[in-house]
């Protein structure tokens, strides 16, 4: 099988009952199923809603809480409860599970970045399932991925995954709500994500236990696509429904044309994650030689220096007012205001420096306004 590595993203709905209660036989199907993939060679690191659903009923609440305080108290008592539940359902199969919890900032800091990475690599080399879900009990506005669709579409490209699978209780992607116009048509298969098509979907739910609607989950194949990893969006049944998805025989929309290339792990920081500490203006020929020949950023081209940075921030890249690409600056704005519109040498001379990159290619990267 050509798929070696998946995240798969299971939501809420698709593991509460009706009451939003934690359901244990939903959860031990999920297990089964995913148990399955593992025994055909392919490594999995899941995603999983339902903390919440697992602890409100432990603190009293008949249903599932609406208050900030209420959900990450809901939170705190069910997260334990939740990985405890995967716990006993992976060693039915001798297996062993992890426990990750996330916030945004984890993924803003280069380093903690790097070492989510390392942990899940690690993990997955031990043949253990790291299992991911957002901190809810301590996460703010912030700090939140907006919710687990987008954090598996992150994942999904930390990882390098061969694919995404975002399990959810529609079996699809349709061109208008299925539940309130009968001649909705499904898409079985699309190339990619139009922004047209993420405004004319709705983002409320069908299930109000979740989060997500499906414009979260058409705006994490989106993500997902960016970042080289292909995704599905639908329903799955017994314990070979993972197997039947990745074969192509899913109910659901498959989204990509598996012609994507998975983008290092630094170039990833520096696209979604990295904080923006100033700007850098280009002439012609350095913008020509960026995104026409792939070529680094060196300081003959520059023109102006925006802002106060320090080597190893990130800037953008601007030429006539546009940001072509951004990237990590070898230079501090300080040597940078000295050294622009130099040749490589006399730049290297004055700044003291062996290399003449200002921004290094592999540490550069195209925005959508400079493609």
């Amino acid at each position: 099988m050509a798929n070696k590595r998946v995240v798969v993203k299971i939501g809420s709905s698709s593991l509460t009952e009706k009451d939003g209660r934690l359901s244990l036989l939903k959860l031990n199907g999920h297990a089964d199923a995913i148990a399955r993939l593992i025994q055909a060679g392919i490594e999995v690191v899941l995603i999983s809603s339902g903390a919440v659903s697992a602890g409100f009923g432990n603190l009293g609440y008949s249903s599932k809480p609406v208050t900030v305080s209420g959900k990450q108290a809901a939170a705190a008592v069910g997260q334990g409860l939740l990985i405890e539940a995967y716990n006993d359902a992976f060693k039915r199969y001798d297996m062993v599970c992890a426990q990750l919890l996330l916030t945004r900032d984890v993924f803003v800091n280069q380093e903690q970045f790097s070492n989510v990475y390392q942990t899940i690599t690690e993990l997955l080399k031990r043949s253990v399932i790291p299992i991911i879900n957002e901190n809810d009990s301590v996460a703010i506005d912030e700090l939140t991925f907006g919710d687990n669709d987008m954090l598996s579409a992150l994942v999904s490209g930390l990882v390098n995954a061969d694919y995404l699978i975002l399990l959810t209780d529609i079996n699809g992607i349709y061109d208008a709500n299925p539940n309130q116009d009968l001649s909705a048509k499904k898409y079985h298969y699309l190339d990619f994500i139009s922004d047209d098509l993420i405004k004319q979907t709705s983002q409320t739910s069908s299930s109000k236990l979740g989060t997500g609607g499906m414009k979260s989950k058409l705006l994490a194949a989106q993500t997902s696509l960016s970042l080289g990893v292909d995704a599905f969006v639908g329903l799955g049944e017994g314990k070979e429904k993972f197997l039947e998805i990745l074969a192509g025989n899913g109910d659901g929309t498959y989204i990509g044309n598996h012609q994507t290339h998975h983008i290092r792990k630094q170039k990833q920081w520096i696209a979604f994650h990295s904080n923006i500490s100033g700007q850098i203006e280009i002439d012609k020929g350095a913008q020509q030689a960026i995104l026409s020949k792939g070529k680094s950023l060196l300081p003959v081209g520059i023109k102006k220096v925006i802002n106060s940075f320090e080597s190893g921030e990130v800037v953008e890249i601007i030429y006539q007012n546009n940001v072509i690409a951004k990237g990590q600056v070898s230079y501090s704005s300080e040597d940078l205001i000295k050294a622009k519109g130099m040749g490589s040498t006399e730049a290297m001379e004055i700044t003291n420096r062996k290399r003449p990159e200002v921004i290094h290619r592999d540490k550069l990267v195209l925005t959508l306004q400079g493609v």
